[in-house]
């Protein structure tokens, strides 16, 4: 009987403190991430970004221009943003502040490119070289992280 109890608790335990060690680990993950240059870097911006978008709200709608383009901006930074927070601990040297320059240069790209895809359409020459330069600056962050 008593084996029985004690399987039963290791049975049950064991994904339980598993769970605990994921959560400690993501945890650390997290904090470590945001102690890193690359991180403030793009915090920095995004907070640049938003405090534009309370300042054109005063003002505007969030259906002018500006507006939506600041909001991109925010939205693709976040999604950076969530990139750098996977991560693994063990490369921690790579969360440079060229890094976070990297991922602001190629967030400017982004919009500008989605500016000239509004404009113009995809097909557009203009559209297609700024495709390029959005690639090579995703190329060179592959390139750290990977």
């Amino acid at each position: 009987m008593r084996i029985f109890i004690i399987l039963t608790f290791v049975f049950f335990s064991v994904p339980l403190i598993c769970n605990a060690q994921a959560k400690t680990e993501t945890s650390s993950n997290k904090s470590f991430v945001k102690s890193s240059a690359a991180y403030a870097e793009v915090l920095l911006r995004r907070t640049e970004l938003e405090a534009d978008l309370e300042e054109l709200l005063v003002a505007y709608t969030r259906e002018f221009p500006a507006v939506k383009e600041t909001q991109l901006q925010i939205d693709l930074l976040n999604a950076e943003l969530v990139k750098l927070f996977a991560t693994k601990i063990e490369e921690k040297e790579k969360l440079t502040l060229a890094l976070g320059k990297l991922i602001i240069r190629k967030v400017e790209l982004e919009n500008d490119l989605s500016n000239l895809k509004r404009q113009y359409g995809d097909e557009h020459p203009s559209v297609k070289k700024a495709q390029r330069k959005v690639l090579v600056f995703e190329s060179a962050i592959k390139d750290i992280l990977l």
